[in-house]
C-alpha cells in the first residue's frame, strides 16, 4: 500500500471517531489501533472518493455503520433492510459489482480487503477542519515571479506537452507529444485527479487527494515546480481566471475535505479566501460534506463554475471582486461530479451521477438550461463534443453504470442548426458499449472517430480495452482495441486497465493510459487516429499506474 508520507498531514492525524451508541459499538468488528490507522489509509486511497469521507455515499453507495453492519445475533434484517456484514463485504470489495464498483482483488491483498471489511463497519473518522491559516502555513514560494525566466529557455512545443498523472507515485510525468519522449517527472501530491494550464500555456497547475497543489514553470530548459499550497485534506479541482484582463490573476481549488473552495494567487498560490459549501441540498436537508467537484473558468466572463456534490448546487462565481464575492446559486440534481463546455462554450454539462441526470447551465442568463435523464451513474469526464449527422451538435457522456454512451442534443445560437432546435436536451442516441464502467470519452474536430474506455468494468477483456466508433455512421459496431495486448507487456495477475483517451495537439494522434498495478509495469499506448494502429509504447520504469492524461493546448481551449 501507499506510504504514509504521500497522505496529507492533516488526514493521516485524523483520529476521533464520531460518537456512538454503546449498542452499536459492541456490534461493531474489533480493530487494533494500527489496524485502524491503515484501515482509514487505505480507505483515503481507495474508497473516500465515491463514498465520501463520513461514508454517506456520492457516486457509490452509503456505506455507514447502520448499513454495513450485521447485528450481534448474526441477524442481518432491520425495518426489512438487508445488512452486509464482513463476508458479503469482503466479496463486494473484491469482485466489485455491475453498478461501476470495481474490483481490488488485483489491487489489495485478501488480507486488506478482510480489514476493510471490518473498517467500514466501524464509526468514520473525521478529518480536522482546514482554515486560511493552515493554508498560509503550508503555502512554499519556491521561486519567487521577479526570478523566474522572461522567455521559454526550451525549445519544446509547449501546446503539445501532456500532462500525465502517476497516481501511486505521487509524480506528474510532462511528456514532448511531438518526440514521445518523457521530458521531466515531478514530484507532486498524491493521486493527481486533474492537470490545468494557465491562460498562457506556460504554467502547468497540479492538484492532489491529499489536497497539495502545484504550479509547474515550463519555461525553465527543465520544467520546474515554483510553488506549492494545501487545500485541504482531500481534493478534486482546481482553474485559473481567464476571462480578458483577469488572465492568470487567481487560482481557484476546491476540496473534497474540508467541504469548501479556495482562492489563491494565480501565479504565487498565495492563498487569499476560503469558502465553505456546506448547507442544504435542492431537497431541502442539510448536509455536513457537500464537497467541491469540477470547478471550470468561463471565457466570456469573470466566473467560475463550481459545482457542489451532494448538495446539487451549481455556482457560478464572480471573481472581479474578491472582496465582496458575488455568487450566483443554481439548484440542478444531487451529487454532482464532472463536466464540460458544450461546443458553443455557453453552455455547462455536468453529471449528477448518482441521480442518473446531466445538468445544463446557461451561463450567459445564469440559469439551468435542462436536466436531461441519463442512463445509470454517467462519468463524462469533460465530455466530448461533435456534430451528429441526424440531430446536429451533441455532448456526450458514458456510464459507470450502464453499457451506453448517451448522445445529448445541445443549444446553439448559430442559425444553421436551428433546424435542431426540437431536439435540444434530449437524448438523441445510445451507443452500445460491451459493458458498463466507462470513465471517459473523447473526439476531436478533426477527426471522424469517437473513443470510449471501460477501465471500471471488472472484465479484463473489456477493462483493457477501448472501443472506437465511426461518428459517419454511429450504428455500426466500435472498433475494439485491445491496449493491453498492443502494449507489448507480458500478461500480469493485476488487470491494466485501458483509461482516457486522449488526443494530441493535432488531433491525429490518441493517447491512452495503461494503468496496472503498482509492482507491474504500465505504459502509455499511442495510436494513430486515422488507422487505429499502434504508433508508440512508452513503457519507460517510471510509468507508475499512470492515469489521467491532459494535452496542453486541448486542455487550455477546452478542446473535446
Amino acid at each position: 500500500m501507499q506510504k504514509k508520507g504521500l497522505i496529507g498531514s492533516a488526514f493521516a492525524m485524523a483520529v476521533l471517531p464520531l460518537a456512538m451508541s454503546s449498542a452499536w459499538a459492541q456490534e461493531a468488528p474489533k480493530l487494533s489501533a494500527e489496524e485502524m490507522e491503515q484501515g482509514k489509509q487505505i480507505y483515503f486511497e481507495r474508497c473516500a472518493g465515491c463514498h465520501g469521507v463520513l461514508r454517506k455515499g456520492a457516486t457509490g453507495k452509503n456505506l455507514e455503520p447502520h448499513w454495513t453492519k450485521t447485528l450481534e445475533d448474526g441477524t442481518k434484517m432491520e425495518g426489512g433492510t438487508l445488512k452486509l456484514g464482513t463476508n458479503r463485504l469482503e466479496k463486494i470489495i473484491a469482485y466489485g459489482t455491475e453498478g461501476g464498483m470495481v474490483n481490488y482483488d488485483d489491487i489489495l491483498s485478501d488480507e486488506e480487503i478482510n480489514l476493510m471489511a471490518r473498517y467500514i463497519q466501524n464509526e468514520p473518522p473525521i478529518p480536522p477542519e482546514f482554515s486560511l491559516q493552515d493554508m498560509k502555513d503550508s503555502w512554499k514560494l519556491i521561486v519567487p515571479v521577479d526570478q523566474r525566466p522572461t522567455k521559454q529557455m526550451n525549445k519544446v512545443n509547449l501546446k503539445n506537452v501532456f500532462a500525465i498523472t502517476l497516481r501511486d507515485a505521487g509524480k506528474l510525468a510532462l511528456v514532448d507529444g511531438d518526440t514521445h519522449k518523457i521530458w521531466k517527472i515531478l514530484d507532486t501530491g498524491y493521486a493527481v485527479h486533474i492537470s490545468r494550464l494557465s491562460a498562457s500555456g506556460r504554467y502547468v497547475y497540479t492538484v492532489g487527494r491529499d489536497g497539495l497543489t502545484t504550479i509547474i514553470d515550463m519555461y525553465y530548459e527543465e520544467p520546474t515546480t515554483v510553488a506549492t499550497v494545501r487545500l485541504g485534506s482531500d481534493a478534486r479541482s482546481v482553474d485559473t481566471s481567464k476571462f480578458k484582463g483577469f488572465e492568470d490573476k487567481y487560482l481557484i481549488g476546491g476540496t473534497y475535505w474540508p467541504p469548501q473552495y479556495s482562492i489563491m494567487d494565480g501565479v504565487t498560490l498565495e492563498p487569499m479566501k476560503v469558502v465553505s459549501t456546506r448547507g442544504n441540498t435542492v431537497d431541502g436537508d442539510y448536509h455536513p460534506e457537500p464537497r467541491v467537484a469540477s470547478i471550470v473558468a468561463s471565457l466570456t466572463k469573470p466566473e467560475w463554475v463550481v459545482n457542489v456534490k451532494e448538495t446539487g448546487m451549481i455556482l457560478l462565481v464572480d471573481y472581479s471582486d474578491i472582496k465582496n464575492l458575488k455568487t450566483t446559486t443554481i439548484e440542478s440534481a444531487k451529487f454532482l461530479h464532472d463536466g464540460g463546455w458544450d461546443a458553443s462554450g455557453r453552455y455547462f454539462m455536468v453529471a449528477a451521477n448518482a441521480s442518473n441526470k446531466v445538468a445544463a447551465v446557461d451561463t450567459k442568463t445564469g440559469k439551468l438550461a435542462a436536466l436531461v435523464d441519463t442512463a445509470k451513474i454517467p462519468h463524462p469526464g469533460r465530455g466530448a463534443n461533435f456534430v451528429h449527422p441526424e440531430f446536429g451538435p451533441v455532448w456526450s457522456t458514458g456510464h459507470l453504470g450502464d453499457d451506453v454512451v448517451s448522445l445529448i442534443s445541445t443549444a446553439s445560437d448559430d442559425p444553421k442548426f436551428a433546424k435542431y432546435k426540437d431536439h435540444n436536451w434530449k437524448v438523441v442516441q445510445e451507443l452500445k458499449m460491451p459493458g458498463a464502467g466507462n470513465l471517459f470519452v473523447k473526439t476531436h474536430p478533426k477527426s471522424k472517430n469517437f473513443w470510449a474506455d471501460a477501465p471500471m468494468n471488472p472484465e479484463r477483456e473489456i477493462a483493457e480495452a477501448v472501443f472506437v466508433f465511426d461518428k459517419a455512421d454511429l450504428k455500426k459496431e466500435p472498433v475494439r482495441l485491445d491496449v493491453a495486448k498492443d502494449s507489448g507487456l507480458p500478461e500480469s495477475k493485476a488487470i491494466r486497465r485501458a483509461v482516457q483517451p486522449e488526443y494530441n495537439e493535432a488531433g491525429d494522434e490518441v493517447w491512452i493510459s495503461l494503468w496496472g498495478g503498482k509492482t507491474d509495469q504500465s505504459a502509455i499506448v499511442i495510436y494513430d487516429d486515422k488507422t487505429l494502429k499502434v504508433k508508440q509504447v512508452i513503457t519507460d520504469p517510471a510509468i507508475v499506474t499512470p492515469t489521467g492524461k491532459f494535452n496542453v493546448y486541448n486542455t487550455m481551449h477546452d478542446v473535446y
